[in-house]
């Protein structure tokens, strides 16, 4: 079979909403791993699909999936982003967690540290049920319960109340052209309050963030202290990212 039949028959495999996984196509095919990994990395930098931890899904897969379902989407890579942005905190630091999966994984690595943590996501506030000496300030506002956030005027009102030293911010799409964006109008709102409250402003982005945009706008490039992201990003969209912001890359584990 040449290589254009198997990107094809991927392709329809992938958008009936099948992920797809490298040994079971190295049997299907009858190839080595090695190739359908070469295979994958071909559709996905022509932004047909997108791989994840020993395969691939659909681009469009993660914005489709429930938030308990985005938690195990690349989740190694995101365990990656989390180890190096914990590693930022030092102790006696106020730090802000948007709501989200990758931050979810940044407030299990910050377990340990004697800190201040701001957030309004109540699935990361519930992390440090148990944890004595982190204190915890859960954000008011109106409860999107599909983004497990809570947003609104109210939030941004307690927003400009404090003062943090790093704010920990995700996003759906990041474009070098556009910048960094998200879905809904009231969660960008509350996004950019969250980096007007902190001195250090932190992006944490998997790889399958970038070459995104989603609708409403939150900042541009420029206006982050730093992106941490984890190694699969394409070396091209490194690049141009790094003329804008430093750019720090998480190591495999």
């Amino acid at each position: 079979m040449f290589a254009e039949e198997r990107h094809n028959k991927i392709l329809r495999m992938i958008k009936s909403r099948q992920p797809v996984k490298v040994n079971e196509l190295s049997s299907l095919f009858a190839v080595s791993e090695a190739t359908i990994r070469r295979d994958l990395q071909e559709l996905e930098n022509l932004g047909l699909i997108q791989r994840t931890h020993g395969g691939a899904v659909s681009v469009q897969l993660e914005t489709e999936l429930s938030f308990h379902d985005r938690e195990i989407f690349l989740l190694d890579e995101k365990r990656e982003i989390a180890a190096l942005a914990a590693s930022m905190v030092n102790d006696g630091e106020t730090i802000l967690l948007d709501a989200g999966t990758t931050t979810r994984e940044i407030a299990r690595a910050l377990c340990g540290k004697k800190i201040t943590v701001a957030t309004n996501c109540m699935d990361v506030a519930l992390v440090f049920a148990e944890e004595p000496d982190i204190e915890v300030l859960l954000l008011g506002g109106e409860w999107k319960k599909s983004l497990h956030s809570l947003t609104g005027p109210l939030t941004n009102s307690m927003l400009k109340l404090f003062s943090f030293d790093k704010v920990f911010l995700a996003a759906n799409g990041i474009d070098y052209t556009l910048g960094v964006t998200t879905q809904h109008i009231a969660e960008a709102e509350t996004k950019r309050a969250m980096l007007a409250a902190s001195r250090t402003k932190i992006l944490v982005a998997d790889h399958s963030k970038f070459e995104k945009k989603a609708f409403s706008k939150i900042c541009n490039l420029d206006e982050l202290s730093m992106i941490i992201t984890d190694s699969n990003i394409n070396k091209d969209i490194l690049e141009c990212l790094r003329g804008h912001t430093h750019v720090f890359i998480s190591e495999t584990t």
